[in-house]
């Protein structure tokens, strides 16, 4: 067992007291929204909430591109995001002239891949709605990034991500676990798509699956796994599929990268691991610090090369 995952779920566990302090909080929220005590907003228009209730990375931006791709080019759509550690506040519609820093890095990330898709961001779903519409009046539908613990805004579709690894259903309430909402929320879901599957995932083990988290007959469950792409150089384009030969600096500032390691494990060489936290802003330090280690890497290759070389000769 590694030795820093027992550490850190053993602290955790003494956190429990907090956990279900912080769940009491968040089923009284809940009980008041079902009442109708705090009010739940509807609008008459295709709204798409695709979100999660744990923290970490489940794949909610990948889902949001899915549905991207598969929907643009019939009808005219929206993403609104809330727009996490961009420099701005408020409603913020992306033009030409955005940057990460005005949107956040995953909308402008959705900006680059979609120009044609209108991206905005908004603390408040509720008032971002009516002017995500005002700014754009011929939109179809608009679909919600990270939202469905946002129960201001009531969508026509809910879409809720749990990863294969930490079902919610097996969660606790934070800090203890990862469940920012309790179980019971998920019954809100449409959809239930587990993610992040093996890729041969098998009907027995999909079965399983669908036991532990034990939908309403009105729900429907899907299974996803990840496929990635092809890497291409930053400065060149080119695309080189990753070998058994090549050492990979693997920089992430993604919330689980996990998969995207073992990943690396199975199809290259080797790789070196520098971890930033989620949604990082990278600034020049930054850059010239992962130039020093690409370029160490660099130098122990190159020697290891000549020692070969000498040996051999």
């Amino acid at each position: 067992m590694n030795f820093n995952n027992f550490f850190l779920k053993s602290f955790r566990i003494l956190l429990l007291p907090f956990a279900l302090v912080y769940g009491i909080i968040v089923m009284i929220r809940n009980w008041m929204y079902d009442k109708k005590y705090f009010h739940s907003a509807e609008f008459n228009f295709p709204i798409i909430c695709v979100g999660n209730i744990a923290v970490g990375g489940t794949g909610k931006s990948p889902m949001v591109e899915y549905l991207l791709d598969l929907l643009h080019q019939q009808f005219s759509i929206a993403t609104l995001s809330r727009g996490y550690k961009r420099k701005t506040k408020g409603y913020v519609l992306a033009n030409h002239t955005t940057t990460a820093l005005d949107i956040g890095d995953e909308p402008m990330q959705f900006h680059i891949k979609f120009p044609d898709v209108a991206v905005g961001v908004g603390e408040k779903r509720i008032l971002a709605i009516p002017e995500l519409l005002q700014d754009r009046p011929n939109l179809q539908c608009i679909i919600l990034d990270d939202a469905f613990q946002h129960r201001a805004v009531n969508a026509g579709l809910n879409i809720l991500l749990t990863e294969y690894s930490n079902l919610y259903s097996r969660d606790f309430f934070l800090p203890t676990g990862d469940l920012r909402d309790e179980w019971s929320s998920a019954k809100r879901s449409d959809i239930i798509i587990v993610t992040k599957c093996p890729a041969d995932l098998s009907t027995v083990q999909k079965q399983k699956l669908i036991r532990r988290i034990h939908p309403l007959t009105t729900q429907k469950i899907y299974f996803t796994s990840i496929e990635y792409g092809i890497p291409y150089h930053i400065n060149s384009s080119i695309q080189r599929k990753v070998t058994q030969e090549d050492e990979i600096l693997l920089v992430c500032g993604i919330a689980n990268p996990k998969p995207l390691k073992e990943f690396l494990l199975h199809h290259a060489s080797t790789y070196y691991q520098k971890d930033y936290p989620d949604h990082h802003i990278f600034s020049i330090d930054d850059l010239n610090e992962i130039k020093e280690i690409f370029q160490d890497i660099d130098s122990e290759k190159n020697l290891y090369s000549q020692q070969k070389k000498m040996r051999y000769a």
